[in-house]
């Protein structure tokens, strides 16, 4: 019924400010304040915010920008400072509608009686119920707009400050500026003092110098290349004699194992030859006149224990020529050769000894995230390939890449799917050479620089492969793998 007698004349007024506190009737016919959006701030919250945000960002901006700190501070007090006066105009207009809207009302109690006479009775009263908080809410108004308005007199002070200490830093920065200039002034002088100088003395000090350099060079041509041709001939002779000494002790040691036997007297159609250690490569050839050509013959490689009590096929090594490979090493080497139905069985004369220094340069390499290894591709998917041109081949952690240059030509991953081992055949390059699987259907033979690098690849991919709980081997080495 409240709500109906007041809606026409509301519904008739335009606010100038959207701000117009809204009303609703409580118990006991009183007037209540509906509480706006706490999300809402409120001037004085916003103006106590911005100065103590100011105050803040005093202490750790730069001059300049604090200065343009103040200034925008100094708009946004103008700003509040006109919608103060809009609010006040507002307040003012809104006093004229409640004294017309009571008036009106006045005039209305006058011409009713009875229950609507008690109507107008209330809503007069509603009506200056609202003058009253209006002029409550103007003294608020009132005190907020002394606060922006000490707020603008800070600011403008503020900026007037900042405005100095700006000129001060520029003045400063010109001093610098100047000294900078002077001392490079005095460093010039000083450089073209010098340089008269050293045109006088230059000669002299040219001559001595080239006197030095030759005597230097004469004592480099006298002394240090006969040391190191010294040293080169000494290693070249050593390296001989070690080779001449383990081929002797090879053939002891077969002759050893042979007069062990008891078949000392017979006739040995066949041998191995070679350094029996991870690096070099083993040769099956004739030691009678009687045997037959290898080329005639069936081959087939197997590893065994030092017991020799089981023994592995190697899968593809069917051969003449055979490189160990870091699963050998510790294992004896057998070869079966079919001869006119009969089987000659040749070995070495004990296990594959380790290379010396891998075990180290390999640990080395496990420090690392990925190693590189120049490659030259041999054979692709079993096919040869006649561009011997280099590559890359990245042993990581987690895969295998072969690339030239921006082109990849394989990335995989490690998996059961992977193989990666020595070449199992070939002529004297063997030891350099490895086989690589990157996927079913894909597979290279790479030539690396050297049997080291190759056998380091192996035993890091290996490596990081069983990290990854891949035994990654050759053809058929699973269950060497697994050992």
């Amino acid at each position: 019924m409240h709500k109906e007698a007041i809606s026409p004349v509301s519904a008739d007024v335009v606010f100038a400010s959207t701000r117009f506190p809204k009303y609703k009737i409580g118990a006991n016919n009183q007037i209540l304040e509906v509480k706006e959006d706490s999300n809402v701030v409120t001037m004085k919250e916003m103006v106590a915010r911005e100065t103590a945000l100011l105050l803040e960002q005093q202490k750790r901006l730069s001059v300049r920008d604090l200065a343009s700190k103040f200034e925008k501070g100094l708009a946004a007090a103008a700003k509040l400072s006109d919608e103060a006066r809009l609010k006040e105009a507002a307040s003012l207009e809104k006093h004229v509608l409640l004294k017309k809207l009571r008036d009106a009302l006045e005039a209305l109690r006058g011409r009713v009686t009875g229950k609507n006479n008690d109507d107008v009775v209330e809503a007069i009263l509603m009506v200056e119920a609202l003058a009253v908080q209006l002029t409550q809410r103007e003294g608020e108004l009132i005190q907020e707009k002394a606060e922006v308005k000490k707020l603008a007199t800070f600011l403008k002070q503020a900026s007037e400050d900042a405005k100095k200490l700006v000129d001060e830093e520029r003045s400063f920065a010109k001093a610098e500026i100047e000294n900078a200039r002077a001392a490079v002034q005095r460093v010039e002088e000083a450089l073209q003092e010098h340089e008269r100088m050293s045109r006088a003395s230059g000669k002299q000090d040219v001559e001595e110098l080239m006197r030095e350099v030759q005597e230097a060079r004469r004592i480099k041509m006298l002394h240090q290349p006969s040391r190191v041709m010294d040293m080169e001939h000494e290693l070249q002779a050593l390296r001989v004699q070690l080779l001449q000494k383990a081929k002797q002790s090879l053939q002891l040691q077969k002759e050893l194992a042979a007069s062990k036997k008891g078949d000392k007297n017979a006739a040995h159609l066949y041998d191995i030859d070679g350094i029996e250690t991870l690096g070099s490569y083993l040769r099956i050839y004739p030691c009678s006149e009687s045997a037959p050509e290898l080329s005639e013959c069936t081959i087939q490689w197997y590893r065994s224990t030092a017991e020799g009590d089981k023994r592995e096929l190697i899968s593809g090594a069917t051969k003449s020529v055979y490189a160990p490979e870091p699963f050998d090493v510790g294992r004896i080497l057998q070869a079966d050769i079919l001869v006119d139905g009969q089987t000659v069985i040749v070995m070495t004369s004990s296990p594959i000894d380790p290379a010396a220094g891998l075990g180290n340069y390999v640990e080395a390499l496990v420090r690392r995230h990925d190693t590189e290894f120049n490659v030259v591709i041999i054979q692709t998917n079993g096919v040869d390939n006649p561009a011997q041109s280099i590559h890359v081949l990245h042993i990581g952690k987690m895969r295998i890449k072969l690339r030239k240059g921006k082109t990849t030509l394989a990335k995989e991953y490690y998996s059961n799917s992977m193989q990666l081992c020595g070449v199992r055949g070939g002529g004297n390059a063997a030891a350099q050479a490895a086989y690589w699987q990157a996927k079913s259907g894909q597979s290279f033979v790479l030539a690396f620089e050297s049997d080291r690098e190759r056998n380091a690849a192996i035993m890091l991919a290996r490596r990081f492969a069983f990290d990854c709980n891949i035994m990654l081997a050759g053809p058929d080495d699973r269950s060497a793998a697994g050992k």
